[in-house]
């Protein structure tokens, strides 16, 4: 299995009313050196401030990202390139960031490569703590900007620490 950690920005809170905005994944290795980044057009008129917001763009200036379709293409090709094995999708929050990526791959290109699930990073570590109110958060070494690749990252760093410092079986 191969581990695709993934971080999505969106306009709102669901998809197909509202719009992916940036999508960021990072294979998680060693290297930490495959990524991928894409900005996508969004899909529909409808868009709430505060969430758009986030992800540090205007309005305007979302509307010059790219086709949706391509950026999903890319995202296909991208996980096929640097996955010899099964991908597996895993998030800090998979019922958002799953969502959108689900969404978006059925929708525009009929499939998705991950196929019918998705992993939790924090549920994860609430696992391996024995304890529902612990957070990961800290084990992240890069800072958490909002910029889907940055997060991502960040989050694939605190994989890797659980891995190492914490007995966490995992493959990569």
């Amino acid at each position: 299995m191969a581990y695709i950690m993934v971080d999505v920005e969106s306009d709102g809170p669901i998809p197909g009313d509202y719009s992916m905005i940036s999508l960021g994944a990072i294979k998680v290795d060693n290297a930490l050196d495959k990524t991928f980044y894409g900005r996508l057009k969004p899909i529909s008129d409808k868009f709430v401030p505060e969430a758009l917001a986030v992800s540090g763009h205007s309005r305007a200036e979302t509307l010059t990202f790219d086709d949706p379709r391509k950026v999903m293409a890319d995202f296909k090709r991208w996980i096929g390139n640097v996955c010899t094995d099964r991908p597996i999708f895993i998030s800090d929050n998979n019922g958002f960031d799953w969502m959108f990526v689900c969404w978006y791959f059925h929708h525009f290109l009929g499939e998705n490569p991950f196929g019918f699930s998705s992993q939790n990073l924090g549920s994860v570590y609430k696992g391996m703590e024995k304890d529902m109110f612990k957070t990961f958060k800290h084990l992240r070494r890069s800072a958490h900007t909002h910029h889907p690749v940055d997060d991502a990252r960040g989050n694939a760093e605190a994989l890797l620490t659980m891995k190492q410092t914490m007995g966490l079986k995992l493959k990569l």
